[in-house]
């Protein structure tokens, strides 16, 4: 199948034409869709966190390299025995809403995320944590189910949320953390606004103001940057890269993969999976779609940056033939297989599940797209009793550390995971609490390898992180894709 996509610039036209002036003091910044929720701790939602990452803070931190370092918490944490980690806290700190933050508030963002009733779709984070327990106003330990060499990396996920109002309803809509912006206006449908935190311990930051606009559509986005309406921009159209003021790719920690449901009536069976990873010209999408800034995945979900990523797995080749044929030979040709996506919040995702499903179509089956709202792309992702033959994730690894994509999308229960393979679900969760590295990595290495010979999913691309800016902003890009406003300048 061949592949073409192009943008048409009468939006960029449009945009130009009615451009407005941009406060120096303040930045505007396009996200492709409109957060469900403000609260950082119940969706797994990444517009949500592109705003909420300038409210709310973690005890650990990542340098924009991807170095561990303390964030709220003091210094790094000290190992007490296999279960316990001691967390020193920093002093002084308070919540916009001016609680203090303390161990009390540590010990009830934990307990508040872990909750079963709460039911966060993060736990694919968070999956060891058993609760925390406070051993003076600066000093809390967090314990664990099982040995977990990763728990650091875990805490610079968890967000602290202040231990009374994170309890109000009005929280997630008026939200209060410990970060250097507050939060000030929600425009529904159009923008939400925060503002300096003048009190905030690291230093007030350079930039007094941020307006996030919800801007689905890319050659929008490109408009209204064009336009001088933007400050920045992710998902840039790869064909744009180059042509606009101020843009740049660099490597990121996102793959692209359709979970399978493995118990449904046709992709139950292994050949018509393996037929659906064969269907696909892999290469042919990332230069068609990317223009070669996106790589072929490797077999598997685990990022090539990630600790257990396992080099000796290949991508599925392209095999149209071979894919026809297992269909045929599975009994499937003509039969529905329902994809499910979203559209908007990542780069070229309708674009990339309408390839597939072409690719699948040709391979015999009809295809059922359903591009939802992003509100309703969340439930049926993580809707545990009613899952799709197929929907599309482009997961990213904050953690670098395989236990995060495996437990998401392998571990049986867990999060998104649409299999019901209880022996793989156990040696994931072998694996999360293995404390020896070689061990460690060799159960990574039998996990992905089942997974890859049963293809419970598609893995698609690792992309990287296209970006463009304004003349007027200055930012280096992070590994872990943060927009962190308090890293920004603008000129005058």
């Amino acid at each position: 199948m061949k592949l073409k996509f192009t943008l048409s610039m009468a939006m960029i036209s449009a945009a130009i034409a009615a451009a407005q002036p941009s406060n120096a003091a303040d930045i505007t910044i396009a996200i492709g869709s409109e957060p469900s929720t403000l609260d950082p701790q119940q969706r797994d939602d990444g517009a949500e966190r592109a705003v909420t990452d300038n409210i709310f803070e973690t005890l650990l931190a990542r340098e924009p390299d991807g170095t561990l370092v303390p964030g709220l918490a003091a210094e790094m944490p000290r190992q007490i025995d296999e279960l316990t980690w001691e967390f020193k806290l920093r002093s002084g700190v308070t919540f916009h809403n001016g609680e203090p933050f303390d161990a009390d508030a540590v010990v009830a963002s934990v307990n508040r995320i872990i909750d079963p009733e709460y039911n966060s779709e993060q736990m694919a984070y968070l999956a060891t944590i058993a609760g925390a327990e406070k051993v003076d106003d600066l000093t809390v330990r967090i314990k664990t189910g099982n040995p977990d060499p990763v728990l650091p990396a875990r805490m610079y996920w968890m967000k602290m949320v202040p231990a009374e109002y994170a309890f109000d309803p009005a929280f997630s809509e008026s939200p209060a953390g410990t970060g250097p912006y507050k939060m000030a206006a929600w425009n529904r449908g159009e923008d939400i606004e925060l503002t300096a935190n003048p009190d905030y311990w690291g230093g007030a930051p350079e930039i007094e103001g941020v307006s996030y606009r919800f801007i689905a559509e890319g050659g929008s986005r490109l408009a209204g940057l064009m336009a001088g309406e933007l400050d920045l921009i992710r998902n840039l159209y790869p064909e744009f890269l180059g042509a606009v003021p101020n843009s740049m790719a660099v490597p990121g920690l996102e793959t692209s993969v359709i979970v399978l449901s493995t118990e449904n009536p046709v992709v139950e069976d292994p050949k018509v999976r393996e037929a659906l990873n064969l269907a696909i010209d892999r290469p042919a999408l990332a230069e068609a779609l990317f223009a070669g800034l996106a790589q072929p995945a490797p077999g598997q979900l685990v990022n090539p940056k990630s600790f257990g990523f396992n080099p000796a797995i290949e991508a599925y080749p392209y095999d149209p033939e071979a894919a026809k044929a297992l269909i045929e030979e599975a009994g499937a040709t003509g039969q529905t297989v329902t994809l499910v996506g979203e559209a908007g919040r990542w780069l070229k995702d309708r674009e990339l599940i309408e390839a597939v499903g072409a690719y699948w179509t040709e391979a015999g089956l009809n295809v059922d797209i359903r591009i939802e709202e992003f509100g309703e792309y969340l439930n049926q992702l993580f809707d545990k009793e009613l899952r799709p033959d197929a929907i599309f994730v482009v997961n990213s690894d904050e953690l670098l550390d395989a236990d995060r994509p495996l437990t998401a999308a392998m571990e049986y229960g867990a999060s998104y995971a649409s299999n019901a393979d209880e022996e793989m679900a156990a040696m994931i969760k072998a694996a999360r609490s293995e404390t020896d590295v070689e061990a460690r990595t060799k159960l990574y290495a039998e996990i992905t390898q089942k997974g890859h010979d049963l293809s419970y999913l598609v893995p698609l691309l690792n992309q990287e992180d296209i970006y463009a800016m304004s003349d007027r902003l200055s930012w280096t890009p992070r590994i872990d894709a943060k927009l962190l406003v308090k890293e920004m300048s603008v000129a005058e």
